[in-house]
C-alpha cells in the first residue's frame, strides 16, 4: 500500500471514529498527519478526554481501517469517489472555517466547526470548479407556495447566469432551488448529512439521481451513513463556507436554515434574506435575522443576489420601477395642464389656463405637446379634453380631478363647450 493510500484510509477512518468538524482531530492531523493521528487515537493516547471517550465508544464496532476499506469498495459500487485536501479539485475556500467562531456558542455542533478531512462525491464535475462561483439557497422544509416559487426563480436565475446553486437536498426550499437550477441546465450541488448512496428524504430520490447526472452529491460521511439529526447542523458549516454567499428563503422561528446564515455571517460571507408576508410563520426566522443582524441584506430576486456576490460594477441590480409611461417625460407645467383637464367634457384654453394657474401662452404651448403625445384632443368648439384610452387598455396618464372638484391649484374650473 502506498503512502497516499495509507493517508486516505486514515482520513476515512478518522471521520468514522469521530464526527466531522471535530477540532481536536483536525489539529492532530495538521500536526502529526492522518496516519499517526489514527494510531494515536486507537491507542487511547488523545489528550482530549471527550475525544478519548468518543473513540473508545466507537472502536468495539470494528477496525477503523477495515471499515474505511469497505467504505471505498461501497463507494466504487455506487459510482462515488473520495476527495481529500491533497487533491487538486479540493475547494480551497473551506479553509475559511478556521475563522468560524459563533458568539455565545455552547452546543457541540456550534463549537466543532473544523474544516473537513475528506469528501465523498457523486457526479462528474470537479468539486472545486463547481463551487468556485456558487451561491447557497436554503430555507424551510415546510415551505409555502410563495417560498417554493421564489426559491425556484432564484435557482433558475443563478444557474442561467452560470452560477452553481448549492443546497442540502431537503424538501421545500432546498429541492425548489435544486430543481430551478436543473431546469436552467445549470450545475447544482447537494451537500448531504448522510451517505451519497442514501437518498434522504426518500421522496427526493429521483431529484438526487438528476443532480448526480449533471451536478454533484457531496457528503463528509461515508456511503451507507444514516442522516442523524446533529449531522444536518454539522453539514451546514460546509454549505456556508463553500459558497460566495447564502440566500435564506423562508425560515420559521426555530429553523436549521438560519444556522447556515449565522455561519456565513461569522465567516464574512454574503448573507441574504428574502422577506415574506408578516403573517406567515414560515418567515418569522427570516425577518428576525434581518432585524438582528446588520450585515444581513434583504434581497427580492436573482438580480439582488448577483449584486451581492458578483463582481463590483458588473452585476448591479437595476433600480426597481414600473413601466415607463408617456407622462413620465412631462415637465411640471405640462403635467399641471394635463391634471387640470376634467375627466369628462372639455375646457376652453382660457378656462384651462386659469385652472392650471399658468399664462395663456404657456397653456397653448403645453397643450400642443400633449396633443403630440396623444394625451389630449382638441374639440370642434375649440376646447380641449382628455384623449380616450387606447383600445384594449387603460390610459397611461394620471387621473385628473373631475369638473367642479378642487384642482391642484386650489381653484375650481368651469366647463366649456
Amino acid at each position: 500500500m502506498s503512502a497516499r493510500e495509507e493517508r486516505l484510509l486514515a482520513r476515512i477512518a478518522l471521520t468514522w471514529l469521530t464526527e466531522p468538524g471535530t477540532w481536536a482531530v483536525y489539529r492532530l492531523v495538521q500536526r502529526l498527519g492522518p496516519v499517526a493521528t489514527l494510531d494515536l487515537l486507537c491507542d487511547g493516547g488523545a489528550s482530549d478526554r471527550r475525544l478519548r471517550e468518543a473513540v473508545a465508544a466507537r472502536l468495539p464496532a470494528g477496525d477503523p481501517r477495515a471499515v474505511a476499506t469497505d467504505a471505498l469498495a461501497r463507494a466504487e459500487r455506487v459510482g462515488a469517489r473520495i476527495l481529500t485536501p491533497e487533491d487538486d479539485e479540493w475547494p480551497a475556500q473551506l479553509n475559511d472555517l478556521h475563522r468560524l467562531v459563533l458568539a455565545g456558542a455552547t452546543r457541540r455542533v456550534d463549537l466543532e466547526t473544523a474544516p473537513p478531512l475528506c469528501f465523498w462525491v457523486r457526479g462528474g464535475w470537479p468539486l472545486g470548479e463547481a463551487l468556485d462561483r456558487s451561491v447557497a439557497v436554503v430555507g424551510a422544509r415546510a415551505a409555502t407556495g410563495y417560498g417554493i416559487h421564489v426559491a425556484t426563480e432564484i435557482g433558475y436565475g443563478l444557474a442561467d447566469r452560470d452560477w452553481s446553486v448549492v443546497s442540502g437536498g431537503a424538501f421545500g426550499i432546498d429541492a425548489a432551488a435544486h430543481r430551478g437550477a436543473l431546469t436552467a441546465g445549470g450545475v447544482t450541488v447537494a451537500v448531504l448529512a448522510c451517505g451519497v448512496d442514501r437518498p434522504y428524504p426518500m421522496g427526493n430520490a429521483a431529484l438526487f439521481d438528476r443532480i448526480a447526472d449533471t451536478g454533484l452529491l457531496v457528503s463528509e460521511w461515508m456511503p451507507g451513513s444514516d442522516p442523524l439529526r446533529p449531522r444536518f447542523l454539522i453539514r451546514n458549516r460546509v454549505i456556508a463556507a463553500a459558497t460566495r454567499g447564502t440566500v435564506l428563503v423562508e425560515a420559521a422561528a426555530r429553523s436549521g436554515a438560519t444556522q447556515t446564515l449565522h455561519r456565513a455571517l461569522a465567516m464574512g460571507r454574503r448573507a441574504m434574506v428574502v422577506p415574506g408576508p408578516v403573517t406567515s410563520a414560515m418567515s418569522v426566522g427570516a425577518h428576525e435575522l434581518l432585524r438582528e443582524r446588520q450585515h444581513a441584506r434583504l434581497v427580492t430576486g436573482v438580480a439582488h443576489v448577483l449584486e451581492e456576490v458578483g463582481r463590483i460594477g458588473e452585476d448591479l441590480a437595476p433600480p426597481a420601477r414600473g413601466a415607463e409611461r408617456p407622462t413620465d417625460r412631462l415637465d411640471d407645467e405640462a403635467a399641471l395642464v394635463l391634471e387640470s383637464l376634467p375627466r369628462r367634457g372639455a375646457l376652453s384654453v382660457d378656462a384651462l389656463a386659469a385652472r392650471a394657474g399658468v399664462d395663456l401662452r404657456t397653456a397653448l404651448r403645453k397643450l400642443s405637446l400633449l396633443e403630440e403625445l396623444s394625451l389630449v384632443v382638441r374639440r370642434d368648439g375649440g376646447g380641449y379634453a382628455l384623449a380616450p384610452p387606447p383600445s384594449g387598455g387603460s390610459a397611461a396618464r394620471p387621473t385628473a380631478a373631475p369638473t367642479g372638484q378642487p384642482s391642484p391649484s386650489g381653484c375650481s374650473g368651469s366647463a366649456a363647450g
